[in-house]
């Protein structure tokens, strides 16, 4: 049984000879360190990206077996993006930059945290019409520049691509990345502004939320009818966090839960059953939305200061839902007995079937090679 199989047979609630170990990927910052310690070389850190063949080797020697969110990614943003700028170069040695998104954001050499937001160039119709809508058309230049990883080789999605894609064994399962239907909004307003034009100009909200929703339905339209089979599409939205939701939850289920509905009902149209999304935060308000519009399996659970965990929904939406994630990931900063206590705390999870534990995002600095390997190590040994 490989990789393939048995993640289909946990999603599907049947027998498997073993968990499948799944990552979520390195922040650069932890494969720099791993570096500067000798584990892997300046090269690797550089030249990392998910699934390619540095992340495969990486896989084999701390005993992973594949990483989530390693897709099928075709253009889902702003084509062109915008040209990245310095704004203003400030006497701290901070500086402000306009990104591709058309966000202002402070930088500073050698911080590495999330930058600071100070403006947006999008504030309204005038913005939206002459810069952004038009970069938000879909041509099949979206699909065809995409990129797919099988066995640490980039597929171009071409006809080579295609039948590289169709032909290959399937040693791991296939996803389809499909965009995000209003965190990509969320990026590009911020939050505040946001939560404005939804109270001040409905109908410019509405209009930009149905632009990106199309163009995501068209893409992965066309990307389908190419006739490459895919195992579970995926969706990223990060609009929640520790608190909550950052919409309305009545809000967000009238605007974005049809636009769900069409995309799963699209995706299962083509056998894509399995339907992944990844979202930050404290989602439990979001759940039942996303749930009722054909999104089954949550990703990454992050388990936080609000402990989140596959239980509790489970008991409350039935095997309907099913996830991938829920392992606190700052273990790895810690020792073997928090390592081995956190894989206690996911066996009645893993008992529940529709669950795959994996560490619920990236690997963060703290991460110690030699406890990534332990982990591996201890939940082969655990888990079959």
């Amino acid at each position: 049984m490989n990789d393939r199989k048995r993640t289909l047979a946990i999603l599907n609630y049947e027998t498997y000879d073993r968990l499948p170990l799944i990552h979520f990927g390195y922040w650069v910052e932890t494969l720099h360190k791993w570096a500067a310690e000798g584990h892997i070389t300046d090269e690797d850190a550089k030249g990392y990206a998910d699934g390619n063949s540095i992340d495969v080797a990486l896989n084999k020697r701390l005993g992973f077996d594949f990483c989530w969110s390693n897709t099928f990614a075709w253009n889902t943003r702003l084509d062109p993006p915008l040209e990245r700028r310095i704004v203003e170069q400030r006497p701290d040695g901070s500086r402000v930059v306009m990104n591709e998104d058309g966000v202002y954001i402070i930088e500073k050499t050698g911080i590495v945290s999330i930058p600071t937001e100070v403006d947006h160039l999008l504030k309204g119709r005038k913005e939206w019409e002459e810069i952004y809508k038009p970069r938000l058309q879909f041509d099949m230049g979206r699909i065809q520049n995409g990129t797919a990883v099988v066995d640490g080789h980039s597929l171009k999605f071409e006809a080579g691509g295609r039948e590289l894609l169709l032909k290959q064994d399937g040693a791991h399962p296939h996803g389809l990345y499909c965009g995000g239907l209003i965190g990509v909004i969320r990026d590009w307003l911020g939050l505040v502004e946001m939560s404005y034009l939804m109270a001040d100009d409905e109908p410019l909200f509405d209009e930009i939320a149905g632009t990106v929703c199309e163009l995501s339905y068209q893409g992965t339209k066309a990307v389908l009818e190419t006739g490459v089979q895919f195992d579970f599409a995926h969706f990223w939205e990060d609009v929640c966090y520790k608190g909550g939701p950052l919409i309305n939850p009545r809000v967000f289920e009238k605007k974005f839960g049809p636009k769900y509905k069409r995309m799963t009902d699209l995706l299962k149209s083509h056998g894509v059953n399995f339907v992944s999304l990844d979202c930050d935060g404290k989602i439990d308000s979001l759940i039942p939305i996303w749930l009722e519009n054909g999104v089954n399996i949550m990703f990454p659970i992050e388990v936080g200061t609000w402990n989140a965990s596959i239980q509790p929904w489970r008991e409350k939406y039935g095997k309907a839902l099913r996830g991938i994630g829920g392992l606190n990931k700052h273990i790895f900063g810690y020792d073997r007995a928090a390592i081995d206590a956190e894989i206690e705390r996911l066996r009645p999870l893993v008992e529940l079937g529709g669950y795959i534990p994996c560490p619920d995002h990236r690997l963060p600095i703290e991460a110690h090679w030699e406890n990534v390997q332990y982990y591996c190590e201890r939940m082969r040994k655990v888990f079959g």
